[in-house]
């Protein structure tokens, strides 16, 4: 696991935190030290804190998840729900603010390491369904034959409507199946990231594949 926090106190508290729940940790302090990291030894959990010496975490947040299967959770004294949102749309799996519970982020961080990467083992590896095509086991996903690059929560979440197409799911289905049962956080999440899977899996013109139920939650158009 790695923690990405310049101030001690708080790289300190994180690593304590972490290292009582039986994980290795790595620390680093700025964002070029972090990128080194995660070159070198590529981590399951990144700590991020936004707010570092060299560079916008947030900027640090899109190299780590155009590099790295890693899960991000953003640690910050950043409480505006601007920063969040964006957070959120770059790819962050969770998101907290300082000054934090140690016991709250460890639960946090076990639900992250706890979470299914697929839902199910019934489900077909691969599905073509109008224009997607979906490689379960290879986590693969094209669009009219053209690979597209979906975050670990577009690909659950996309993974679930191929999966059952016919089936609408609510927020808090999603929110169970995806994000794991622990979630701390509103459902307000779940529309941040199917408004970004919308943007690149669908066709320009046409209606999106993913429908918007009102009063229920959303389901695929296929």
């Amino acid at each position: 696991m790695l923690i990405v926090e310049d101030a001690p106190e708080f790289a300190q508290m994180v690593s304590a935190v972490v290292r009582n729940a039986g994980h290795e940790i790595r620390v680093a302090t700025t964002a070029a030290d972090a990128r080194n990291q995660l070159l070198a030894v590529p981590p399951d959990l990144v700590v991020l804190d936004l707010s570092l010496p060299d560079g916008d975490g947030l900027d640090l947040a899109r190299h780590i998840r155009d590099h790295s299967s890693a899960y991000i959770l953003m640690l910050t004294a950043r409480a505006d729900e601007v920063d969040k949102l964006v957070g959120f749309k770059l790819g962050a799996d969770d998101y907290m603010t300082k000054p934090f519970s140690p016991r709250e982020l460890d639960a946090r961080i076990e639900a992250l390491l706890r979470r299914q990467r697929s839902t199910g083992p019934a489900q077909a590896n691969r599905r073509e369904i109008g224009a997607i095509t979906i490689d379960v086991a290879a986590r693969e996903v094209a669009v009219d034959g053209v690979p597209v690059e979906l975050t670990r929560i577009e690909f659950e979440l996309l993974n679930m409507f191929t999966g059952s197409p016919k089936v609408v799911f609510s927020r808090q289905q999603l929110l169970d199946r995806v994000w794991g049962p622990d979630w701390y956080a509103d459902d307000h999440v779940v529309d941040v990231h199917i408004a970004n899977l919308r943007k690149k899996v669908d066709r320009e013109g046409e209606p999106s594949v993913i429908r918007t139920v009102r009063g229920v939650g959303y389901g695929f158009r296929g």
